[in-house]
């Protein structure tokens, strides 16, 4: 049947057909199996693409032009999703040139919707079980590392690739799988179930043996990861629906990198005749000061009508509260944290989202879950990140000027980190290059103190367009919604309440602030469609 035939025989203008499509294009996504783990071998991609094209042409053949914005917002949302289909089939091909994309085991909840980066659609979510198991989640532990043999050893035909960074990071993953899997031994329950004993050492044999492969191909693998300009910015803009080129983001994120540093001289100036921040200097300092941070920031934002505080928020902050770490032994974010929590803990606004999701699930089938390809990014890493300056602007240090300069110092490693990922996407630079980037402009040398989270950074965003500058241009993007809905009310003469302004967008959910933006103030910006 021809796109002509296809698009006129599915023309429809129901809502109830896109829902009915968006369950029949997600049940497509995840591919079938081979011995017993996802199939990504290339002839299977190649039987199914005349499949995705008939989904996509009914996708085309539904008239929304009469709907309300809402029910357009979700036929945007389906599209973006199917054009990451397209767009991991033909150009970033995370199973041909991504090692990493096999890790199997996450020992953590992300905080934000689903795991950063491109994943496979079998992992194991080993922070959803409980120890000692019961008999049925011992018997779904058992079934999901079953999967990590055969798709270790699928991994050794579709890496084909040779894309020299993404391969040498990856291999980090993989090898640190092993580790992971050796781990849950020791877990209550464990030592004693032979039968999980022999399924956790043949994944961690299995392991062993791609780690050992994927070291011996490394010397040959000699071509760039990036995707370059014009493929970033085709999926900024048609996947992750942000209406910005390469360009607009180098742009916006040299001029965000310098206004961090001159409002962190500026800061600094004013509060020169103050005390410097102390850092924690015990387990027992820090605990007092991470309680009196989160009394700090829910009741100001209770108190000053910043948004509706569900029951659920402090619940959700006190799971992420850390720990104190020794001073040569922190990474960046805690090194913030140890000095005030609060900047970080604003960030963590992440968890008051997934908690959202997960007691108040979005009315929309299509909205409800996390978006394929973390097309969440620019609303979820750019919320978390605009909150931190603009709970600051409201208010928040009023009674500790200096952890201001903290909130600019955070900017300022967002703006660099995105900068390096963006030169790397174009091949300009090497991982390791944009991590000097990442390095270097990061205020007080505090990136130079940790590798291991430099590394992590840019190789996800090697892996993930899109998702380095996210913080940063999503910040811009939410600071723009922002904007116009003040400026729509103020010429309607409407009263603005920053509490209105987060409860809506809260309530529209985890897509695209593009598509937030549009929902609240019924102007949008061009997505694009065919």
């Amino acid at each position: 049947m021809s796109f002509a035939q296809s698009y006129a025989q599915n023309k429809t203008s129901q809502y109830a057909d896109l829902v009915s499509l968006f369950k029949e294009w997600r049940t497509f996504e995840k591919p079938p199996l081979k011995v017993g783990a996802p199939d990504y071998t290339k002839q299977t991609f190649e039987k199914r693409w005349p499949n995705f094209k008939e989904l996509q042409a009914k996708l085309y053949a539904i008239d929304t032009a009469n709907w309300p914005i809402p029910h357009q917002v979700d036929w945007h949302i389906v599209n973006a999703e199917m054009n990451g289909y397209d767009f991991n089939h033909h150009i970033l091909k995370p199973w041909v040139r991504d090692p990493a994309y096999y890790k199997s085991l996450w020992m953590y909840r992300s905080d934000v919707p689903a795991h950063e980066g491109p994943t496979h659609h079998m992992i194991t979510e080993l922070w959803t079980y409980d120890f000692p198991l019961n008999k049925e989640d011992r018997k779904k532990l058992l079934s999901d590392l079953a999967v990590i043999p055969p798709l270790n050893a699928q991994a050794k035909i579709n890496l084909t690739g040779n894309a020299k960074d993404l391969w040498i990071a990856g291999i980090r993953d993989i090898k640190s799988q092993s580790k992971n899997l050796e781990s849950i031994k020791k877990l209550a329950g464990i030592a004693e179930d032979t039968e999980m004993l022999q399924a956790i050492n043949k994944a961690i044999k299995s392991t062993d043996e791609l780690t050992q492969w994927l070291q011996d191909e490394s010397s040959s693998k000699t071509g760039p990861s990036g995707i370059g300009k014009e493929n970033y910015s085709w999926y900024l803009q048609n996947v992750h629906l942000v209406p910005m080129t390469w360009e607009d983001e180098v742009m916006l994120l040299k001029s965000e990198l310098t206004r961090a540093w001159t409002s962190l001289k500026l800061e600094e100036h004013r509060n020169r005749n103050l005390p410097q921040l102390s850092d924690a200097s015990s387990p027992e300092e820090y605990d007092q000061r991470a309680e009196a941070s989160v009394r700090s920031l829910i009741d100001f934002l209770d108190n000053e009508d910043i948004v509706t505080v569900e029951d659920y928020f402090e619940p959700a902050l006190r799971e992420h509260l850390g720990g104190f770490v020794p001073k040569d032994t922190r990474n960046f974010f805690w090194i913030t944290a140890h000095y005030d929590q609060r900047p970080l803990y604003s960030h963590f606004y992440h968890w008051f989202e997934l908690a959202r999701m997960d007691t108040e699930p979005n009315k929309s089938e299509i909205r409800k879950g996390p978006l394929l390809y973390n097309i969440f990014d620019s609303r979820n890493e750019g919320m978390a990140t605009a909150v931190e300056e603009m709970f600051m602007d409201a208010g928040l240090y009023d009674d500790q000027p200096r952890s201001r300069e903290i909130v600019y110092i955070m900017i300022a490693q967002r703006a660099a980190r995105g900068l390096g990922s963006l030169y790397a996407h174009t091949n300009e630079m090497t991982m390791e290059e944009a991590g000097g980037i990442h390095s270097t402009y990061t205020p007080r040398g505090w990136m130079k103190t940790e590798k291991e989270l430099l590394l992590f950074e840019q190789h996800l965003y090697l892996r993930q367009p899109g998702y380095g500058t996210s913080y940063i241009t999503g910040k811009y993007l939410v600071e723009n919604a922002l904007a116009e809905y003040a400026r729509i009310n103020e010429s309607s003469d409407d009263p603005f309440s920053l509490k209105d302004f987060f409860d809506t967008l809260n309530s529209i959910g985890n897509i695209p602030i593009s598509l937030g933006r549009w929902e609240m103030t019924g102007e949008k910006f061009s997505l694009g469609r065919p």
